[in-house]
């Protein structure tokens, strides 16, 4: 069993409403919803996100409506506080859809065949990611994975770091590494904890079967904003990451901070 964390942030200006209804009708499409726990945590909401919301209940595990935003990596983290042991934790983007149905299935099941794969992701169509790349930051490897008699062979996408929308963090992972750490206002909570699970031994994928399609189309004032944070952010994720790899920095980051 998994728990799904979307952190929404929705308002007047961004018009993100639009995209967090599609993205939770594909969630009712494609996800055994009465098995793996749906949860949301509320940075931002206009009206119409209260009524999309409670349109979608039934599908809704539990719903955190925090007081003010607390950025996209606490807010999942809120999600993930009081998750079992062995469960697994997905950091899923409130503008995505996808198509495939049992995609939740596919991402436990590769971390289940290979307990040293930390991330599982879903790929987006428009990251830079594959075999052809020359940049060490975006070169990937297809690998295949050890056969388990009676089921058909695996083949995921071995990559340095995840740049994604959804996003499985391995319950091993969660574990021994805790929750997203975050960094200024917007940005590198997934490639963070990229490096973070590297630097504890595991390694990092996608699943290249599986496509996702990115629904915001930008152009707002707050995609201009969330653009100009993660330009900001580059650097001290940089020195962030050479701090983990140096092991000056703990890997351990709580869930409750």
């Amino acid at each position: 069993m998994s728990i799904i964390a979307m952190a929404v942030y929705s308002t007047e200006e961004n018009k993100k409403d639009k995209c967090l209804e599609q993205t939770l009708a594909s969630l009712h499409k494609t996800v055994d919803w009465k098995k793996h726990k749906i949860m949301l945590s509320v940075n931002g909401a206009t009206q119409t996100t209260k009524d999309i919301i409670y349109t979608w209940r039934n599908i809704i595990s539990n719903v955190y409506w925090n007081d003010t935003n607390l950025g996209t990596a606490e807010a999942v983290n809120k999600c993930w506080a009081n998750r079992e042991p062995d469960e697994h934790c997905i950091k899923m983007d409130d503008d995505i859809v996808i198509h495939q149905s049992g995609w939740v299935e596919e991402l436990e099941a590769v971390v289940a065949i290979d307990q040293m794969i930390g991330q599982a992701a879903l790929k987006r169509k428009d990251l830079r990611q594959c075999p052809q790349e020359e940049s060490h930051w975006f070169k990937s490897e297809l690998v295949m994975l050890p056969h388990v008699a009676g089921e058909r062979w695996r083949i995921v996408e071995r990559t340095r770091d995840i740049m994604g929308s959804c996003v499985l963090h391995s319950a091993a992972l969660i574990n021994k590494g805790g929750g997203l750490k975050q960094f200024g206002g917007y940005g590198f909570d997934d490639s963070t904890m990229s490096v973070r699970s590297r630097c504890a031994g595991f390694y990092n994928v996608f699943l290249p079967h599986i496509e996702i399609d990115h629904i915001d189309e930008g152009g707002t004032e707050y995609q201009k904003w969330k653009e100009k944070e993660a330009s900001l952010a580059w650097q001290k994720f940089l020195e962030l990451a050479k701090a983990y790899e140096s092991g000056t920095e703990d890997l351990y980051y709580p869930l409750n901070k």
